[in-house]
């Protein structure tokens, strides 16, 4: 075991402990903005992990075996900060000066590939929780793939801090059942119990026994009674190392606020600055200088020094590890440094499926649980499952078993009916990093998981959506499950690729574009009924899907009209093109999967798609037409519903609402005859 440093004082353990403290409180003090209560009460916690605990090297936060902390209560940012800074990490102490400033290194909560050592974006309560779960399925899973008996190249530690708040969240249950169930050890975190939230006490909303919620869950329950007894927090963190079977909860006796002679115990010190008098008088507590603001003694930069030495070391030596590995299993290594490079070849490209037969009828959802189990077979890095439906979703993948205590090589996940957490820990997965995750469920169930959707899309993470069931063409399940808003909310969150396949040879593109993307998440709209196969001897390739938008049938002269449709409705839409033209009319049909992808390509290409000088146009598609009038203008029409849903079958729905080829051809009729 690396010594960190030869003098164990409890001095200086303590003026450490009071350094990050104050550090804190000074940073929320400048910025007149801010929590110092969690990183107050907390901060023997973090001293304990960083100092004492954690396997991690502040010259490469990325080095892939350290322990992995995540800060659940984001809010408490600078409780990470200051002892990011005080190990050495890149955060210097004028950082810490701009917390909260534009530009800054310490923003007011956390955020990956950002900050130096900042393990995944937190802030929504719970969610990093769950993420930290989601890091601990990846660890595991890679770890059964990779390591051998004789070297371990994946074996380290996931830590993490949470609060009241995150444990109130929904996300939680779901995600620490789930965490449970599969018993993922080498998993701990700290509950931080100071009994305050923002309006008061905990009593006056919640009177959950944690320790008996956690047990039934299947967690390992230990309490440390006072934070600030560093005897009790050595001996709660040997006990969770030592448990290989489940993860652990530490409940943590803490003081929000804690040294603040008017504000500790209160919900005055969560969520705004203590005030100048107030933090003097602390410091007067703590034995520091009051009248220095984001004073370090120079005994606690020394005392922290050993922290790099020890990290280096801990990497130097499995760097030797991974040299003596690489020797020995030459195949595995390469594929191990290909995952994580995230580097694969292209094998799966040439075992997807092809639909050739043009009279056939089939489902987008059908036909990307084919393609989904093509890529598998080739891409050890695909990994995921569905929310208890994976009989509707088609993500099992038949050639591997189900991820369990007994088999941690199974790529099937089961998530359970578990939306939310599901979302989250495939963020997990991918931030920590070699592994492309999906998730799936009905689109209308997206809602459930927005929130997460929202942060991988935040911090750019490869992950992919699979939402099957895409509107009233799912039938006799009515409206509480059908989609009418959620592919325009969807659409909504930056950075979030949103595809919505017309037929079968455009969900294989697709899943092809989802697999190469880069820079965030990709979400697969698909259909639960039967769809044509859109001929590719009359009409243009689906590689076009690869532009965001593309010619499918185009007018032998000038075109009249602008038919623009996504999923199901682009073969409705060629068939009322057909029509029309049987009539005289020279109309374009325009397949648009993906309204993000389109928006990605050069000018001179959007012009070629959408001509200015054509003002009908009439955009079609089973949902809000929210959106829409971007691409048809001020003088077309949109075929949406802005209504919900019913229950009936899906002939008589479509019918229904319009989505026929003579109500089409009746609204295209009246947007061009605007300009007869």
């Amino acid at each position: 075991m690396c010594i960190r440093d030869s003098d164990n004082r409890v001095d200086i353990e303590q003026l450490s402990i009071n350094t990050i403290r104050t550090l804190s409180m000074d940073a929320v003090q400048k910025a007149n903005s801010g929590h110092p209560g969690m990183p107050m009460g907390m901060a023997p916690i973090a001293y304990a992990l960083y100092y004492k605990s954690m396997k991690h090297n502040p010259a490469n936060p990325k080095w892939l075996n350290r322990d992995r902390f995540v800060l659940s209560g984001g809010h408490g940012s600078m409780l990470l900060y200051s002892i990011l800074h005080l190990c050495g990490y890149k955060i210097s102490l004028e950082d810490l000066k701009s917390f909260r400033q534009w530009n800054s290194l310490t923003p007011g909560h956390p955020e990956f590939n950002h900050t130096p050592g900042v393990e995944t974006t937190t802030g929504p309560l719970g969610q990093g929780f769950a993420t930290a779960i989601g890091m601990a399925i990846a660890r595991d899973y890679l770890a059964a793939l990779f390591n051998k008996d004789d070297l371990k190249i994946i074996d380290h530690g996931i830590w993490g801090m949470c609060g009241d708040g995150d444990l109130m969240e929904g996300i939680s249950h779901e995600a620490a059942s789930l965490a449970g169930h599969l018993r993922l050890s080498k998993l701990v975190f700290f509950y931080d119990d100071n009994q305050i939230t923002i309006d008061g006490s905990t009593s006056i909303s919640c009177s959950d026994d944690v320790a008996r919620r956690f047990e039934a869950y299947g967690w390992q329950v230990l309490t440390i009674l006072d934070v600030n007894d560093s005897d009790q927090v050595e001996r709660a963190i040997n006990l969770a190392r030592t448990s290989a079977d489940k993860p652990t909860i530490i409940i943590s006796k803490s003081h929000i606020g804690f040294g603040s002679p008017n504000k500790q115990d209160k919900s005055s010190a969560h969520g705004a600055p203590l005030g100048e008098e107030e933090v003097k008088l602390t410091k007067r507590n703590f034995g520091l200088p009051e009248d220095k603001t984001f004073y370090v003694h120079d005994e606690v930069y020394s005392h922290f020094k050993g922290i790099g030495e020890c990290g280096q070391e801990a990497e130097d030596l499995w760097n030797a590890t991974l040299d003596q590995y690489k020797e020995k299993y030459p195949k595995d290594y390469a594929l191990f440094v290909s995952l994580i490079n995230r580097e694969y070849n292209n094998d799966w490209l040439h075992h997807l499926p092809k639909f050739e037969d043009y009279n056939e009828k089939i489902s987008t959802r059908v036909v990307s649980g084919k393609v989904l189990n093509a890529a598998a077979i080739d891409i050890p890095a695909l990994i995921g499952g569905s929310a208890d439906l994976n009989e509707s979703n088609m993500t099992h993948i038949k050639s591997s078993t189900s991820f369990s205590l007994a088999n941690r090589k199974g790529k099937n996940i089961h998530f359970g009916i578990r939306e939310h957490a599901m979302g989250a820990v495939l963020n997990g997965m991918a931030v920590y990093g070699g592994l492309i995750p999906f998730g799936a469920t009905f689109l209308i169930f997206s809602d459930y998981m927005r929130p997460a959707i929202r942060l991988a899309a935040l911090m750019k993470q490869k992950v992919i959506y699979v939402f099957t069931h895409d509107s009233i063409g799912l039938g006799e399940d009515g409206p509480t499950h059908q989609p009418i808003e959620q592919i325009a909310s969807l659409r909504a969150i930056p950075n979030l690729i949103v595809i919505r396949p017309a037929d079968a040879n455009e969900t294989v593109e697709a899943w092809k574009f989802a697999i190469n993307h880069k820079g965030g998440p990709v979400a697969l709209i698909l259909t639960r009924q039967k769809v044509d196969v859109i001929d590719q001897n009359k009409y243009a390739s689906p590689a076009g899907l690869n532009r965001g938008a593309y010619i499918l049938k185009d007018s032998k002269q000038n075109p009249d009209l602008l038919l623009i449709a996504t999923g199901s409705e682009v073969s409705l839409s060629i068939k009322a093109a057909e029509k029309l033209e049987a009539e005289g009319k020279n109309v374009r049909v325009i397949s648009f999967p993906s309204w993000e992808i389109f928006e990605q390509q050069d000018e001179e290409y959007k012009k070629r798609i959408f001509p200015k000088d054509i003002k009908a146009k009439v955009s079609v598609e089973m949902g809000i037409g929210l959106g829409w009038s971007k691409y048809v203008g001020e003088l077309g029409e949109s075929l949406s519903i802005e209504i919900f849903g019913a229950s009936a079958p899906d002939n008589v729905l479509f019918e229904k609402y319009g989505f026929t080829v003579d109500n089409l051809l009746r609204v295209a009729k009246n947007v061009l005859a605007k300009f007869q």
